[in-house]
């Protein structure tokens, strides 16, 4: 599905008794972009992708796609304005099959079991899955469960899709192999918004990078200009060695 709507977050503010999780966070993911969002475990990126996706409410700020507000929204009607996600923590429906893991994404399109699996079918061979898909769910190994998240959210038919650590617990080969994915994803016509810790992987993924710690958005730019900015140095290296880099 071809995008030609951009996300815009402006000035997203969240806190949980008293801590702030987010403070005035802007952000914006252009059509047909890949866009990373980076920082250290417990910056707040989860939390900025659950207000997005419309499992939180923001305390402040707004957020659009395609010109839309999705504030207030619940996640069914922002899936079906075209926004998908995955989840940091994988869980398929054990017991079900490949196909119909895939299958519950594809009715968020429509209620006809046959469109669903024809759809459901076309998306495990654009993964690397059609082979499985009569495979349970349970047997599949964790970077094939990755792919399957990943194809339950594309079977969505999503305008922009959302990636929480897709890449996590994968070894350097099986990351690879999943950058080429996004970068397919993205060459079908889905912009992609990715929370990745790697930075080989987001340094050769990203057209554009946004960096936050503790909540607040410290760094922004390609990724060259991301890579040698003190700021982020530091959040990721350390103070001293970001003071080193400088001398």
């Amino acid at each position: 599905m071809s995008s030609e709507k951009s996300l815009v977050v402006r000035g997203i503010t969240k806190s949980f008794r008293g801590l702030k999780a987010l403070n005035e966070v802007d952000l914006t993911v252009e059509p047909g972009r890949i866009v990373g969002l980076i920082g250290p475990n417990g910056a707040g990126k989860t939390t900025l992708f659950n207000i997005i996706s419309g499992i939180l409410d923001p305390d402040e700020g707004s957020v659009e796609f395609g010109g839309v507000d999705l504030l207030g929204l619940k996640p069914h009607r922002i899936c079906k304005l075209g926004l998908g996600r995955t989840f940091p923590i994988v869980k398929p429906f054990g017991q079900l099959s490949v196909l119909e893991n895939v299958a519950v994404g594809a009715f968020n399109r429509t209620i006809r079991t046959h469109e669903a699996e024809e759809e459901s079918w076309k998306i495990l061979e654009f993964v690397g899955l059609d082979k499985k898909a009569l495979a349970p769910a349970h047997s599949l190994t964790t970077p094939d469960r990755k792919r399957l998240e990943m194809a339950r959210a594309l079977a969505t038919k999503p305008e922009l899709l959302m990636l929480d650590e897709v890449m996590a617990g994968l070894n350097p080969t099986e990351k690879d192999e999943v950058i080429a994915l996004v970068k397919k994803i993205r060459d079908a016509g889905t912009s992609v918004l990715i929370i990745e810790h790697a930075m080989r992987v987001i340094m050769g993924l990203c057209d554009r990078i946004y960096v936050i710690q503790y909540g607040c958005r410290i760094a922004e730019g390609d990724p060259e200009t991301i890579s040698c900015d003190p700021s982020v140095i530091e959040a990721y290296l350390g103070k001293e060695y970001g003071s080193a880099e400088r001398r």
